[in-house]
């Protein structure tokens, strides 16, 4: 059944918090490797291109990786190598490698693909026997960032990352029995994801943003981050699902069960708008389909906390610093509902 919104009086001034990172140094938030991907080939002969290389070398980190939500492009780094702490969250490490085997595409040099193996070799050693990769490596054995890490579309990045690792010609100079890990190590990471799908009263549903690492069942992270459906990280899981070639039947059941699931779960009725540059919802008959970042695994309904950890069901009933600092809604489902209709037109056999 699809969801119109109750809308619930909102009152106070927002404020969004800014954490200070203190464990690895980081400028400031800005350019990432990621945005230069869909440059063209010839892109990445010119010397703005090759100093962007050359300043992503200086930010990886012993271990192979690179850190998070710092702009690893613009300039090298200076610091201490030693201090730098990488991590798969945020888009980190997938763009670097990616960048840098474009990069070694146009210029051939051996450091560019030395740091991509090294990256690699990180990837690999990091996954765990159930399939899935914590946020970083090694991970911590007493915080939420041991977990199988669907958040921010972590395990989703690195595994597109170990396909094209196997597959694709910008990694024609990956040695064939890493290659043939990556392959394996992608197979695996699909096999997780169909575990860690969640059922609810019988029926595939969606996903957790993170997974026990050891019986992959949902887990929470952050204290407003608790346990429950995802509708942002899901649909980054069903899209790479539906990209699979000759989808097997499980992966076909997943797919299905997850586009019904946001089928039914979207909220109608509402939009999300701004009164004195603080975030509001009010309703509107007009406004296109919205989903809930996180929704309550029993009920279905969408589910908002704030630091305190409370559940509630209204996003107006949490402090205002939350909900000014985080994206509790999306529309998430449109790019699902419209990947699943061509996806079951070309796979699903017609009904008789």
């Amino acid at each position: 059944m699809k969801r119109t919104a109750i809308i619930t009086p909102w009152i106070g001034l927002g404020f969004v918090a800014l954490a200070l990172n203190l464990i690895q140094p980081s400028p400031v938030i800005g350019a990432s490797a990621n945005q230069y991907l869909k440059k063209e080939a010839a892109w990445f002969k010119t010397p703005e291109a090759c100093r962007i290389a050359e300043n992503i070398l200086t930010w990886q980190a012993p271990a192979g990786d690179w850190p998070k939500n710092g702009d690893t492009v613009s300039q090298p780094y200076r610091g201490d190598p030693k201090l730098l702490q990488g991590t798969f969250d945020n888009g980190a490490t997938t763009g670097e490698i990616r960048y840098l085997a474009r990069a070694n595409q146009a210029a051939q040099k051996t450091r560019y693909q030395a740091a991509v193996l090294r990256g690699l070799d990180h990837i690999l050693a990091a996954q765990y026997p159930a399939g899935g990769w914590p946020q970083y490596s090694p991970p911590p054995s007493n915080t939420y960032h041991r977990y199988i890490t669907f958040n921010d579309n972590a395990m989703v990045r690195l595994l597109e990352t170990l396909r094209q690792v196997a597959a694709s010609p910008e990694f024609d100079f990956v040695d064939s029995s890493r290659r043939a890990a990556a392959q394996n190590a992608f197979d695996r990471g699909i096999a997780c994801i169909l575990k860690c799908q969640i059922r609810v009263h019988g029926q595939l549903t969606v996903w957790c943003a993170q997974h026990d690492e050891k019986d992959l069942s949902p887990r929470p992270a952050r204290k407003f981050e608790l346990v429950s459906l995802s509708g942002s990280e899901s649909a980054g899981i069903l899209h790479l699902l539906m990209s699979l070639d000759s989808p097997s039947p499980e992966v076909s059941r997943a797919v299905q069960g997850g586009a019904a699931w946001f089928a039914s779960s979207q909220i109608n009725g509402v939009r999300q708008t701004r009164r004195d540059g603080n975030k509001v919802m009010v309703a509107d008959p007009q406004a296109p389909p919205l989903w809930a970042r996180f929704y309550e695994i029993d009920t279905g309904q969408p589910l908002f906390s704030g630091r305190d950890s409370v559940p509630h069901h209204a996003l107006a009933e949490i402090e205002s610093e939350r909900i000014n600092g985080y994206a509790w809604y999306g529309s998430w489902g449109v790019s699902v509902a419209a990947d699943y209709a061509a996806w079951s037109k070309k796979w699903l056999k017609p009904t008789p």
